[in-house]
């Protein structure tokens, strides 16, 4: 294992550590505004109130991840406004300046307790971790990087859907990632995907729902169209609790519900269990 390890982080690229900058975040039920350490010590779950805060994706490998074992990959790809379309250009560079990343998802490889594997993690901040050429390209190199590394991946989906502003080059990942979702799969590998608030559109579409073990966060709003998309189409009304990780695992498409003070200890046994298709 430890030659594995050795050579899965020879000579990988670094990118940007993990800030330790201080900012106010409000609580989206109760309002409370905490400091940015206070929740990421609590897990980005209030302390008032209990409610989930969305994470920010660095501080959510950061959670997971072994003390300066986390090293990332393609750090610097980008969209570009191809299509020229209107207003697109600002909106990209106002995400990069407000998020200080270059991409609605970050990709790399990490240890937990010792175990390694790929990871991505999607982030809400930037333009709603809509999946853009990007998005598509980063996490299709982390699958095919972690194939040619027999590695298990780690996947934490958020998403508001493809990006229109991409037009057709955006729908085109929801294939391209499953192709490299399937190599990985055909080649004996792990991959696990967390849903979390919220996972729709596309991405549910595709690499959201295709992992091998798929947990998801309480009350996490996962979903293809919107509730009320569905209801003018079927002319019927929907359960109140339509769309969310209860009751997609009612119904068999999650396995388990996974709160977020078990979640390193969960993923490592997981790792554990399935360490054969690691070495």
């Amino acid at each position: 294992m430890f030659k594995l390890i050795s050579r899965i982080f020879r000579r990988l690229p670094q990118g940007k550590p993990f800030s330790n900058e201080e900012f106010d975040i409000a609580c989206p039920i109760c309002k409370t505004v905490h400091k940015r350490s206070v929740l990421l010590a609590h897990s980005y779950i209030c302390p008032v109130c209990g409610a989930y805060a969305r994470i920010p994706a660095r501080d959510r490998i950061q959670l997971l991840a072994d003390t300066n074992s986390f090293a990332e990959l393609d750090a610097s790809l980008t969209s570009t406004d191809f299509l020229n379309f209107p207003g697109y250009k600002e909106k990209l560079e106002k995400a990069r300046k407000t998020t200080g990343e270059n991409c609605a998802v970050i990709t790399g490889v990490m240890q937990i307790e010792g175990l390694p594997c790929a990871v991505f993690a999607m982030d809400s901040r930037f333009i709603m971790a809509s999946m853009g050429s990007a998005v598509g390209e980063k996490i299709t190199r982390l699958f095919e990087y972690a194939t040619k590394m027999r590695l298990p991946v780690l996947g934490f989906t958020c998403s508001g859907g493809a990006r229109m502003q991409e037009g057709i080059v955006s729908l085109m990942q929801m294939a391209k990632c499953s192709g490299a979702v399937k190599r990985h799969s055909e080649a004996g590998l792990l991959y696990m995907v967390m849903l979390t608030d919220p996972t729709t559109g596309g991405v549910t579409a595709s690499f959201a729902m295709e992992g091998d073990i798929t947990l998801a966060e309480p009350g996490a709003l996962v979903g293809f169209a919107g509730r009320r998309v569905i209801e003018q189409t079927t002319g019927s009304e929907l359960p109140s609790d339509f769309q969310t990780a209860e009751f997609l695992f009612d119904h068999g498409f999650v396995d388990m519900i996974l709160p977020r003070e078990n979640q390193r200890s969960v993923i490592h046994l997981l790792l554990c269990q399935h360490q054969r298709e690691v070495v």
